[in-house]
């Protein structure tokens, strides 16, 4: 019952934000009577609502849920203001990413109304070897993550993706070098991202990570960038 109901939960998406019973049914390839079921138990507990014309979408103590989760809170609590002030400099988007298994998430982000478009989102997720926080991560996440990453068969999100193992590699040990990531287009085409580590002691927790328009020049933002990785550190320790 519960893996049936995250399963429903996961189907709600920036794209498919409402939806009825039966496309919660044709996505989950759940029969329509259990989706059914789940969903007034979901809707019963306030973690999904129903409008006037029958369709779900996630309910608000789904997102008061997700506020208490440790890791999730005290990141963000020590990261804010240091992320505000990138925001303040860069006017673009400011975004603070963890790992969880073989995926980068978003706990937070900055933007502004003219800022460049992204394919991920705040709260979303998106692979390790594509976006530069996940990168960071990547590389300094254990050898069976980084073979899981390669099995899985990395996807390209546009030209630019890194998708090859030998370049991978490479790019991951030039990383765990400098401390610092600039991906070209990786991600999304005319965007210029740059990702520095989090630490708690000597583990790396998150990624801090700006995304600017590609005629950005990197070189100022790559020091402020660390600057304000070691400072979040610090405030973790």
């Amino acid at each position: 019952m519960l893996e049936r109901a995250v399963l429903l939960l996961e189907l709600f998406s920036p794209q498919h934000p409402r939806q009825t019973i039966s496309e919660l049914a044709a996505g989950s390839g759940l029969p329509i009577p259990t989706v059914f079921r789940i969903c007034r138990e979901l809707t019963r507990l306030g973690l999904l609502e129903r409008g006037d014309d029958f369709r779900f979408q996630i309910g608000l103590r789904v997102w008061e849920i997700g506020t208490g989760a440790p890791r999730a809170h005290e990141l963000r609590s020590v990261a804010m203001p240091f992320m505000e002030d990138l925001h303040d400099i860069t006017r673009q988007n400011v975004q603070l990413v963890v790992r969880d298994h073989l995926e980068a998430v978003y706990l937070e982000r900055l933007s502004s109304h003219d800022a460049v478009g992204l394919v991920g989102r705040m709260g979303g997720r998106l692979p390790l070897h594509a976006s530069s926080g996940g990168l960071v991560l990547l590389a300094h996440a254990d050898q069976d993550i980084y073979d899981a990453v390669l099995a899985a068969g990395p996807r390209a999100f546009t030209p630019h993706t890194i998708t090859d193992e030998p370049t991978l590699r490479t790019l991951l040990a030039e990383i765990r070098r400098t401390g610092i990531v600039v991906a070209r287009q990786y991600l999304n085409q005319g965007t210029l991202a740059i990702a520095a580590p989090i630490r708690r002691g000597p583990t790396v927790v998150a990624a801090l990570s700006v995304v600017v328009p590609l005629d950005t020049d990197s070189t100022p933002l790559t020091t402020v960038l660390q600057t304000a990785g070691r400072a979040i550190s610090r405030g973790l320790s």
